[in-house]
């Protein structure tokens, strides 16, 4: 493999002449611009501004603008010239877990190779280093007229060297989180669960990339001219409600099918919800019956209210307006002060001194 860049590993005292080499490679199919009339390619030309000739690229070199549009002209002599101790130097700074790194700082990957017979052992005694303490290095290096920060770690036998964003260029997730409160039951999370139980592993060695298959047997069918476009079959999508139990349980079904596990069912959660293409409708969970016998008494106003004691209430107030007071009313409302109840015993008892007079009288 060819390299981009040559310099060496600054650890400590030691210093390890590397060689950087692409870690990576794309495979993306690449498109030409044409023009559609008669299919001529279509090229971008680097012309001078001030006289209008196109430029070939050995005249062609870098400068800064400033604010007023002047232009300072910059050399890689210039560039190579700055007093950065990484201008051609990896220098590892610290050794932390791999754990600690964001995966969001992940950029570019290299790997390093030893350049030359003196820098194997160095390189050797580093990797080795690396393995036992299952730590990675963070080192600052400087590569195409910037300096960056990266993360050296250890794959089979070589060490390698990821690109690293400066903590300053990841971006905060500010509104990018639903707005809304959203509560999650244990039963949808049981099936979640259950459905990435049932998905398993991977082996990541065995994906590809179908899109890039399908564009390839287009080009060679283009090429033969045997080309029919047959149009994508495309699931309608929005207008419906989606039952999440339904989708879930369905889901591991698809999962645990597809892996000739056989249509078991779903985690034992949620296993009275409707199939998730029924009208879109959301169907509740049905909560099991207290016990063995008929379902707990509801709840109203904080009383229990059952069929007996209805009965007995409705058996209750029936009695109660047969009987009426002096004034008319029901005796169930008949008050209970103290006043009335005096009023009560003094009346009484002045009718029973009165009844002797009438008796000595004759």
């Amino acid at each position: 493999m060819r390299s981009i860049w040559n310099g060496a590993i600054s650890f400590g005292l030691v210093s390890i002449p590397i060689k950087l080499v692409n870690a990576t490679e794309s495979h993306s199919i690449s498109f030409r611009q044409i023009h559609l009339d008669d299919g001529g390619r279509i090229r971008y030309r680097k012309v001078c501004e001030l006289d209008g000739e196109e430029v070939p690229s050995a005249e062609i070199g870098k400068g800064y603008e400033e604010a007023d549009g002047s232009v300072i002209p910059i050399t890689d002599e210039d560039l190579a010239q700055l007093p950065l101790a990484t201008a051609k130097t990896i220098e590892i700074m610290s050794f932390v877990p791999a754990d600690e790194i964001d995966p969001l700082q992940m950029d570019a990957a290299y790997y390093l190779a030893a350049n030359g017979a003196t820098a194997a052992k160095p390189y050797t005694l580093l990797r080795e280093a690396l393995k036992r303490s299952r730590k990675v290095a963070i080192a600052k290096y400087a590569l195409r007229g910037r300096e960056r920060l990266g993360m050296l770690r250890v794959v089979d036998d070589v060490i390698a060297m990821h690109g690293l964003l400066w903590p300053d260029e990841i971006r905060a997730p500010e509104g990018v989180a639903p707005e809304v409160t959203v509560s999650v039951r244990e039963a949808e999370l049981d099936l979640a669960d259950a459905l990435m139980a049932t998905l398993g592993e991977v082996d990541m060695a065995s994906l590809h990339d179908d899109y890039r298959d399908a564009v390839e047997a287009m080009i060679a069918a283009k090429a033969g001219g045997g080309f029919e476009p047959v149009e994508a079959e495309r699931e309608p999508a929005g207008g419906q409600v989606i039952d999440l139990m339904a989708a879930l349980e369905k889901s591991v079904r698809a999962a645990k099918a597809s892996r000739g596990e056989g249509d078991a069912d779903a985690a034992g959660a949620g296993a009275g919800a409707a199939d998730a293409g029924a009208g879109g409708e959301v169907t509740p969970l049905r909560r099991k019956a207290r016990g063995a016998g008929a379902a707990a008494p509801k709840t109203v106003g904080g009383k229990k209210s059952t069929a007996a004691s209805a009965k007995k209430t409705s058996a209750s107030a029936s009695a109660a307006t047969k009987k009426k007071s002096t004034t008319g009313k029901s005796s169930a409302t008949k008050s209970t002060s103290g006043a009335a109840a005096a009023a009560k015993k003094s009346g009484a008892a002045a009718k029973k001194s009165a009844m002797p007079r009438k008796r000595s009288s004759a």
